[in-house]
């Protein structure tokens, strides 16, 4: 890895991560800070759920119930918004790091200094491995926070499974976080690369989003790589969270491998 390379492109980075990752922070706490609000009224409100089509409380994580912290939070926050975040930030860091250098001639500069490709891509895609990392840190520490301060002793928080929620979420957008760069080290046009990672990308969870709502899509779910992310079975504890871990870090590896092939061999216009 080109050390001095990964420090400037995380110094480079680093205000926008930042953002991310705080206002997931924000967010996150104010889910919990509203839960004690919603404590006495949660048989309440997973009648209401039981009501609504299954299909709507598959497609938004609410058939998990809000008889604990973790629940609701996987549901209001891990089922939609984290998701919505972390796609944002993986399409466009990875066509940042790597396409958007080789279409605008940046990436000539870099290839003249004393470096090869290989370390090069590498030391790109552990930026973007680095900032999906901080984002996920940031909001599992706000959660621990979030527990002492708002919560105590008084409501159920399982901060296992809440760790164990994180690590998928984060194991998840590595592996699309690698697609994405695999594409971005194929591209030579930044708009290009661009467009088809959100394409993959958000193909991707409107693919999963239609095989939840619709037992007649559900063979859908097998095209995505959010088939592997359940937020409600996690927290249930009826998720086999080390095989879906090893899974998504394979593919993750792989992806980010292939791309760092496909950067080193393909002719650049350099």
């Amino acid at each position: 890895m080109n050390f001095s390379l990964y420090k400037e492109m995380m110094r480079v980075n680093l205000k926008g991560i930042l953002n991310y990752a705080m206002g997931s922070a924000f967010y996150m706490l104010f889910m919990i800070w509203l839960y004690p609000g919603l404590g006495g009224s949660t048989a309440a409100i997973d009648e209401l759920v039981k009501a609504m089509p299954e299909g709507v409380g598959n497609a938004f994580g609410l058939n998990s119930g809000f008889a604990s912290a973790e629940a609701f939070i996987s549901g209001e926050y891990y089922g939609l918004i984290l998701v919505l975040i972390l796609s944002i930030v993986s399409v466009q860091l990875s066509t940042q790091l790597i396409a958007r250098l080789v279409d605008r001639g940046s990436m000539a500069y870099l290839l003249a200094t004393p470096t090869t490709r290989r370390k090069v891509a590498f030391t790109q895609g552990m930026v973007l491995v680095t900032s999906l990392f901080i984002i996920l840190a940031v909001t599992l520490l706000s959660g621990f926070a979030g527990k002492s301060w708002f919560l105590g002793t008084k409501y159920e928080f399982d901060m296992g499974r809440f760790t164990q929620l994180n690590t998928v979420a984060f194991l998840l957008f590595f592996a699309i976080g690698g697609l994405c760069f695999l594409i971005s080290c194929a591209c030579n046009d930044e708009k290009k690369a661009l467009g088809i990672s959100g394409v993959v990308t958000f193909g991707f969870f409107t693919l999963d989003l239609l095989g939840k709502i619709s037992g007649k899509l559900d063979v859908l779910r097998y095209f995505t790589l959010f088939s592997f992310y359940r937020p409600a079975h996690i927290v249930q504890g009826t998720a086999e969270v080390t095989q879906i871990c090893l899974w998504l870090l394979l593919i993750g590896l792989a992806a980010f491998a292939a791309g760092i092939q496909i950067f080193r061999r393909r002719d650049l216009p350099l």
